[in-house]
């Protein structure tokens, strides 16, 4: 019987970090939504957020260091490499 207990307790659990996960996930999924509409907006009013840390990648990226400039994007940015490469051919 304490083996059937037990049994059902992990079921249990299993499920409830599952469902957990799907929600954070949806979640994720709904928070980079809105953050592209906010960037569309921003981008139609001609609005710039200055970030003081960009400096550092335009600067590494003027002097051709482009594998770092990338790197420091991605860790200010929180974006994919595809993204950030372009930002950073962008800003060179």
């Amino acid at each position: 019987m304490d083996t059937l207990a037990l049994f059902l307790i992990v079921a249990v659990l299993l499920v409830g970090v599952a469902g957990m996960e799907s929600r954070i996930s949806r979640a994720d999924r709904r928070v980079a939504r809105v953050e592209r509409k906010v960037d569309l907006i921003l981008d139609h009013l001609g609005l710039r957020e200055h970030d003081p840390r960009m400096d550092e990648v335009a600067a590494l990226a003027r002097e051709g260091r482009t594998v770092q400039a990338v790197k420091r994007y991605r860790e200010i940015t929180g974006d994919g490499l595809k993204e950030a490469k372009e930002a950073v051919d962008r800003l060179g």
